[in-house]
């Protein structure tokens, strides 16, 4: 198992103080084969709009490899199979319906997907744990567009 490099935490810390001043909701910075994603939590079960006086979230760092996989080469690749908007969730604010880490089964209601106005449940096709989730809340998907990854 290849030895990971070491974490600098000064330029953690850096990129979240750059966070905070900036008002962005994620930053990323690589180096020697290592990539360093700070993210506030923001997570799918959040309302679409904040209200002024809700409190922001504290930043989060997460560190990995770089990977050289395209994920539309991943075996376990889950595919749009039409353009529309992509919601992770049944409706604003509730619980989505797959989460990193996930085990689901053949079937299971992975995403929607808003098409002419018509909300399209997109199916696993098979069953493991979703390892990726590529795709935001709310935004546009075009077809053959990588949704999520499946192992």
């Amino acid at each position: 198992m290849p030895k990971m490099p070491a974490i600098d935490h000064d330029v953690i810390r850096d990129l979240a103080k750059l966070l905070e001043e900036t008002g962005l909701t994620e930053i990323e910075f690589q180096r020697d084969g290592v990539s360093i994603r700070v993210a506030r939590n923001l997570s799918a079960t959040a309302p679409r709009t904040r209200a002024p006086d809700m409190p922001v979230s504290s930043p989060v760092a997460v560190a990995t490899t770089v990977a050289a996989i395209d994920p539309t080469q991943h075996p376990g690749v889950v595919a749009s199979p039409m353009v529309g908007t992509a919601y992770l969730g049944p409706s604003p604010g509730a619980r989505p319906f797959v989460e990193i880490g996930a085990q689901v089964k053949a079937g299971d209601t992975l995403i929607i997907i808003e098409a002419m106005k018509t909300m399209n449940q997109i199916p696993a096709p098979r069953a493991g744990t979703v390892t990726q989730i590529l795709v935001e809340d709310g935004r546009p998907v075009e077809y053959g567009e990588p949704l999520l990854i499946i192992e």
